[in-house]
This record gives C-alpha cells, structure tokens and sequence, in this order.
C-alpha cells in the first residue's frame, strides 16, 4: 500500500513539474514575442515592406496563442475539487483547439494574400526589413526550442506550431527580398508565403484532430485494447473483462475503468488482484488512474457480456445494470 502511495505521489509530482516549466517557458515566450511585434512593425513602417507588416500580424496571433497557452497552463495548477473533479487539465486542451483553429485562419489569411501579391506585387526594400526578419528568427528559435521541450504538452505544441510558423515566414521575408533584389522576381514573396500557410495548416490540422480525440474521451491511438483485455485477463484469478473505458484526460494523464468478473476469493486474494491490474497498467500501459471493480457474479442485464467488452451507456434512467461489486480502487 505504501509502494502504491509513493507512485501515486511521485506521477503527481511529475505532473505539477510539467506543468511548472511549461508554465515558465510559455511566460517567456509570450514576453519575448512582444519585442518580436514591435521589431517587425518598426522595420515594416521605414522599409514600407508590406510582407513584414503582414509576418507583424501573425506575430500578433503569436502574442495571442503564448498568452492562451500561458492562461492554461496557470489553470491545469488548480486543484480538484466538487464541481471539477478531475481538476483544470481540460483547460489546456481547449486552449489548444483554439490555436490550432486560429493557425487555421491564420493561413487562409496568408493564402488569400498570396493570391493579391500575385496580382499586385509590391516592392519591398531589402536593408531594414532583413534586419527586422532576422531579429524575429532568432528570437522565434529561442523561444522555439525552448518550447521543443515540453513536446509531451499538446496545449505547448499548439504555440510552439505558431512560433515556428513565425519563423518560416520571416525566413521567407528576407529570402523573398534578397530574391527580388538581385533578380526583380516579386513572385517569389507569395509563393513562399503559400508553402508556409500549407505548412502551418497541415500541422494545425493534426492538433485540431487530437483535441477532437481527447475531448470525445477516444481511446489513446498509442494503446490496443485488445492487448490490454487480454493481459488483464492473463492474471491468475481474473475470468473475464467487461464495461471498459478508456480515455485521456489531458496529455499523459490517461484514465481507465472496467468492470473485473473473478472467483469466490477472499479479500486478500482480491487485494493481490487489484495490485497486480494496476500494476500491469501502469508498467506496460502507462494508465495511473484506474478504477476496477470486481465482480463476483455475472451480469443478470446482460448488456456487457465477453461478447459485448465496451458496454452501451442508455440515457434512459430505466436501464440499470446489477453489478455485485466486491472491491472498488
């Protein structure tokens, strides 16, 4: 029991950890994001260069995606308590379905551009604009890469995606002039910019799919059921597995529960059950929030035989199952 208490406390630990530096880094990047806009506004306004001004409102949703993520990340802190039981973790994966759907935006914006910039080119002046460009980069790839290593965080990736959109787009700026300038070429800026909206968009898309599967409570992509049931069941004592749900309630904080049908044993048999499922989950699956009950008679609904392993909720108040629980973890 004490073992198990210790790895309950240690995974808090780790967590409040995460959370800790992603929280830090995301302050300095949203600070240092800051410097970039007035950089590249400055540079844009003496340079006339209209594609900076432009990478000057993307950095803006930027300062916006930091800030959001910043705001999560503060919230995913808060404890649980009877209303949010599960605590603010949420928080974060809605902050980054708003990015990623902002980034989104963001490249349609940069598409439809591209798409004016071939009709009417403009003239850009080098010299103060690739100066402004190359403050952003490097700037973006210390933030960047400080952010790289939070990569476990989703909500931290959305905003490492825009910072590294950011990025590209500068590098396309001053690749853009430099072109222009020693060939005239002006079609070079918005062929560049529509390789960075594709770009940005791709990565977006990937994000807005994996909040859609967390907030739907799917099944972990990393983890077969299938395998899992089957482990489980390999556990001297265990009969069978039914009412199995298993989902993800943040990034790396991933929940189970099931319904366990064993023999007529005693408790302590039962308490050896109990440690060796939760350790098999944790070791092979990663899974440290599991509920498990066991059963020592089948269900007389029926409704989640072997057959039948991922049990149908009804919203009908008039089906209930009749479990015989023994044990509850």
């Amino acid at each position: 029991m004490n073992n198990e208490h210790n790895q309950h406390a240690q995974h808090a630990h780790h967590h409040d950890h995460t959370h800790g530096m992603a929280k830090q880094a995301l302050r300095i990047a949203f600070l240092l994001t800051i410097v970039i806009l007035f950089a590249e506004l400055i540079g844009g306004f003496l340079s006339h260069s209209l594609a900076l001004i432009s990478d000057a409102a993307h950095t803006l949703t930027d300062i916006f995606a930091l800030g959001l993520a910043w705001f999560a990340a503060v919230q995913a802190e808060r404890p649980a308590n009877a209303r949010n039981t599960f605590g603010y973790h949420r928080v974060g994966i809605l902050a980054a379905l708003t990015n990623a759907v902002t980034l989104i935006l963001v490249a349609v914006f940069i598409l439809w551009e591209a798409v004016q910039r071939f009709q009417h080119p403009e003239p850009v002046t080098p010299g103060i604009m690739s100066i402004a460009a190359l403050i952003s980069i490097l700037i973006n790839l210390y933030i960047g890469f400080g952010l790289r290593k939070e990569k476990s965080n989703l909500n931290v990736r959305a905003a490492t995606l825009h910072v590294f959109g950011d990025v590209g787009a500068s590098v396309a700026v001053i690749i853009a002039g430099v072109v222009i300038l020693f060939t005239g070429w002006t079609f070079m800026d918005p062929l560049l910019s529509v390789a960075i909206a594709l770009y940005i968009a791709f990565g977006a898309w990937s994000i807005v799919r994996e909040t859609a599967d967390i907030l739907l409570e799917s099944a972990p992509k990393d983890i077969t059921l299938g395998s899992l049931v089957d482990e489980v069941k390999q556990i001297e004592g265990v009969n069978a597995v039914h009412d199995l749900h298993v989902w993800r309630i943040s990034n790396g904080m991933t929940a189970l529960s099931c319904h366990i049908s064993v023999d007529e044993v005693t408790s302590q048999e039962n308490a050896r059950i109990l440690h060796d499922i939760n350790e098999l989950l944790e070791h092979n699956y990663n899974i440290n929030h599991a509920t498990v009950q066991l059963e020592c008679k089948a269900h007389s609904s029926g409704c989640c035989t072997e057959e039948r392993l991922y049990c149908q909720l009804e919203q009908s108040h008039s089906h209930q199952h009749e479990h015989t629980p023994e044990h509850v973890v």
